[in-house]
């Protein structure tokens, strides 16, 4: 197989912005930067053929191979070890999560349990509130700063050699793509099987454009050179999107607004080709354990609920942990019921196949997946629905740039 290039990528739309490449690569010359889109995407370096041989090896945008042949595999959720809602114990934390706070507990748990050294988790830019970057937090009230959804790019894998430098060990929270890019790259860096000793993953319905957080300002009347604080969600179930000014006065709009019809028309390319939104490679994912009404996710504002899907045997001994030493409380639930509270995540999964073959036809380069149940949900689909997909994909991508 042909190593790709960084312009086969980018230009192709296969780029989920991860920074993988920057920190494997690791040449001065090459970085992340925000583009004019609005997308965050290595820039600055035309590869040589054992870099884009590397390129090959880490980037989850063009390549992903999941685990479908082990025994407790499900073809829309992944590894299953556990499965259960529930939320932090600490009332704070789970008032400053996007949903129940699960994944900040276990965080501030393992930091205060000095089971890690620390955190790399994504928060708000200090230059621009809209943007985000990545820290290292090493106590409560860095991680509850931290805490909640930011639906806006990040390329928490780009710094990475600086955290494996100190020695230390961590645990890293990250988007699904961002895991699964952590993975590839410890096939090559032993040092990271050895310090990363957590990975977390929250579900992800698609990372849109800073030009999305714009247009959430311009309806919210909140001039960007204005804005000095930006919150997408968090305090609260599932919160509110709230922009604050220089003055102290803020705006704010429900999550249904904010998600449901500004920045949901700003996800990348990439994202709605992925068959990971569920943090398949974490030792734990996490999402809104959405109650149901009328056989849709409820958005109404209530105490927040977390849906807990623990994916490997060290995320099963922390659940366990984290349940004994009463960082979090929880309660079983059927796998049935994650459509339920999920169900864009399993009707883009199942159309996977369709969209790739759009691009296939479209003669557009397509990423390569493996051993993610992908074809078998595919067959079990609904065909309409398939072709659908397919010709929607052909559509929007013949002789057009869709990085």
């Amino acid at each position: 197989m042909t190593a790709p290039s960084l312009a086969e990528i980018v230009d192709n739309g296969l780029c989920s912005g991860c920074g993988a490449c920057v920190a494997a690569i690791d040449r001065p010359d090459l970085s992340m930067r925000m583009r004019d889109d609005g997308y965050l995407r290595p820039v600055g370096a035309v590869l040589t053929a054992p870099e884009r041989a590397i390129l090959r090896e880490v980037c989850p945008g063009k390549t992903l191979e999941g685990a479908a042949d082990a025994p407790d595999y499900h073809p829309l959720w992944g590894s299953i070890r556990t499965l259960a809602t529930g939320h932090a114990v600490d009332p704070d934390v789970r008032f400053r999560g996007s949903s129940g706070g699960v994944l900040t507990a276990l965080a501030v748990g393992l930091v205060e349990s000095n089971q890690v050294d620390f955190v790399v988790v994504n928060t708000a830019s200090e230059d621009d509130p809209i943007n985000n970057r990545t820290v290292v937090c090493d106590d409560r009230v860095g991680l509850l700063n931290a805490a909640g959804s930011r639906y806006a790019p990040s390329s928490p894998l780009a710094d990475l050699e600086r955290h494996l430098a100190t020695g230390k060990r961590f645990a890293f929270v990250g988007k699904p793509c961002d895991v699964a890019g952590l993975g590839r790259m410890a096939k090559r860096d032993p040092r990271i099987d050895r310090q990363v000793v957590y990975r977390f993953a929250f579900f992800c319905a698609g990372v849109p454009s800073r030009r999305g957080t714009l247009a959430v300002l311009d309806a919210l009347d909140v001039d960007h050179a204005d804005c000095t604080r930006f919150q997408y969600r968090g305090d609260g179930w599932p919160g509110l999107a709230r922009a604050q000014r220089r003055d102290g006065s803020s705006e704010s709009m429900d999550y249904n607004s904010s998600w449901g019809t500004i920045l949901n028309r700003h996800i990348q390319f990439r994202c709605k080709i992925c068959p990971d939104g569920t943090g398949e490679f974490a030792d734990i994912a996490c999402a809104d354990a959405w109650y149901g009404k009328d056989g849709y996710p409820d958005f109404t504002e209530r105490d927040g609920r977390s849906l807990i899907v623990v994916r490997s045997a060290r995320g099963e001994a922390l659940y366990a942990r984290a349940l004994a030493e009463s960082w979090i409380q929880s309660a079983p639930v059927d796998v049935g019921e994650i459509e339920k509270m999920q169900p864009y995540q399993a009707a883009r999964k199942r159309n996977v196949v369709a969209r790739i073959a759009g691009l296939f036809a479209a003669r557009r380069a397509y990423p390569i997946f493996r051993r993610l149940a992908l074809l078998r949900l595919a067959l079990a689909a609904r065909k309409p629905q398939q072709v659908r997909n397919a010709a929607g994909t052909f559509k929007r991508s013949r002789g057009e740039r869709i990085a």
